[in-house]
């Protein structure tokens, strides 16, 4: 780990001024921010994933933002391995790693490990993906509670890309994913080197914040930013073509709703997110250290810095 000290953890929903806390603890412990959102990696989408910009990052060295094409399938497991070669980076020019992201995922597959699956054979999911279109994520819903009930009932009838998975999984090994996801790797952050934060905003400013930043969204090019994606000819179960909002604005690109509706479905699809997101930040990571990220200007930060400054920099800090 190095002098740097312990990774810093920051979690918490959209909107909820991640990047700023992460900017600022990474200028005052020294550190570098690594990118723990599944959707800030593509490329493609800066506007909609809010991506930070140039001016946002003060001059501190962000990793893993933009580096992944739209057209690819980015799993937690490449996230990992990127994950790693940041970390060893990072540390290796004496700097503190801060990762940030609302992807619970990310965060537990890193501290507490992962389930490694078998690579699925191209010719299964290029099959599951064309029954996929042919029936739609209920009529695979429905399936996979036929052939693995425990997964179907983990898993929404609106969620498509993990219901292929889950499927595929299934044809390609002949064992459950739930049965896969029980065997798991060794954490690559132990105990001790690691502090973890959940940003946990007031929900009714949350909600403001949501509609105005995405208000924000559709303003900069946001619409546009839809249509270059939209141009590509992409898989609509690809994860890129499936994040908060795209489909909404891909749909008023193409001209099948007005962008002031798109915006405002957008708009309930974020906050819906948001909440999925705090539920879960409040089941999985209850130990870790809670900061109100919308107290106040500066206040989140200096809670924080605090909470380091009070001998953070255990498992939970």
């Amino acid at each position: 780990m190095g002098a740097s000290g312990p990774a810093v953890l920051i979690a918490g929903p959209t909107a909820s001024g991640k990047t700023a806390l992460a900017v600022g603890l990474a200028a005052a412990l020294g550190g570098e921010v690594i990118n723990a959102d599944s959707m800030q990696v593509y490329r493609e989408l800066s506007i909609l994933t809010a991506r930070p910009t140039a001016a946002e990052m003060g001059g501190v060295p962000h990793h893993l933002f933009g580096h992944v094409a739209a057209g690819e399938l980015y799993t937690v497991a490449r996230w990992l391995a990127d994950a790693e070669a940041a970390l060893a980076d990072v540390r290796a020019r004496g700097r503190r790693p801060i990762l940030v992201g609302g992807t619970g995922l990310y965060f537990s597959a890193l501290v507490r490990g992962f389930s490694t699956v078998p690579a699925v054979p191209d010719a299964v999911r290029a099959r599951w993906r064309e029954r996929g279109a042919e029936i739609g994520p209920a009529g695979l819903h429905a399936i996979l509670a036929e052939r693995d009930p425990a997964m179907a009932a983990r898993l929404r009838p609106t969620d498509p890309q993990r219901l292929l998975r889950a499927l595929e999984v299934l044809e390609a090994t002949g064992r459950s994913l739930a049965d896969w996801q029980q065997e798991t790797t060794r954490p690559l952050l132990g105990a001790g080197a690691w502090s973890g934060i959940v940003l946990t905003p007031d929900r009714t400013a949350l909600r403001a914040r949501i509609a105005r930043r995405f208000a924000a969204m559709a303003a900069a090019g946001g619409l546009e930013e839809a249509a270059r994606l939209d141009a590509l000819g992409l898989d609509p179960v690809l994860p890129s073509m499936r994040a908060i909002g795209v489909p909404e604005m891909i749909a008023a690109a193409r001209g099948d709703r007005s962008a002031d509706d798109a915006v405002a479905a957008a708009i309930t699809a974020t906050r819906q997110y948001a909440k999925r997101q705090e539920t879960w930040f409040r089941n999985q990571f209850s130990d870790w250290f809670r900061v109100d990220p919308l107290a106040g200007e500066g206040a989140a930060l200096a809670t924080a810095l605090g909470h380091f400054g009070a001998g953070a920099g255990g498992a939970a800090g």
